[in-house]
């Protein structure tokens, strides 16, 4: 019984927020930033699994074009090693530097499925992580790799 009340509290508390956010929020014009990025990323070994389908790696980034700057971060990853082209991922990244001038550090949130090679992923900025110049900051950013090199494309907005 404890546990349906709460539930019920969460429920209303987001209802109650999202619709005052709703309400009260100001529509802005979005801002684009483009440019180029380079990973690195690190298989790290997990003491709790030994299993093949399941891994994690630390992401090591650096941006390049409207965003310039770093962001350190993690990926858990998943699938059957014997299925080319089809697997998961989630990933949290922070990114710190300089976009289109302004300066500060954000979180990445990443979710990411490939159905035998068709992509699927969204990239988003973690509400409220923004700091410094880049505090108020929302969006969401496409990741597009051709020939090799990785491209991003972010849509975002200050507040």
């Amino acid at each position: 019984m404890k546990m349906l009340v709460a539930a019920v509290v969460v429920s209303l508390c987001l209802c109650a927020g999202f619709t005052q956010s709703q309400s009260t929020k100001k529509e802005a014009a979005m801002s684009h930033a483009n440019g180029t990025f380079d990973v690195k990323l690190t298989a790290q070994k997990d003491d709790t699994s030994d299993d093949p389908n399941l891994g994690r790696m630390i992401i090591d980034k650096q941006f390049h074009g409207d965003l310039e700057g770093t962001s350190k971060g993690q990926m858990l990853f998943g699938g059957n090693p014997g299925t080319k082209g089809s697997g998961g991922y989630v990933a949290i990244e922070k990114v710190t530097g300089t976009l289109q001038g302004r300066t500060g550090t954000f979180i990445l949130q990443h979710s990411g499925t490939m159905n035998k090679g068709a992509p699927q992923l969204s990239v988003t900025v973690v509400p409220d992580s923004g700091t410094g110049q880049l505090t108020g900051l929302t969006g969401k950013m496409d990741i597009k790799i051709v020939d090799g090199k990785h491209f991003y494309e972010f849509e975002y907005m200050l507040q």
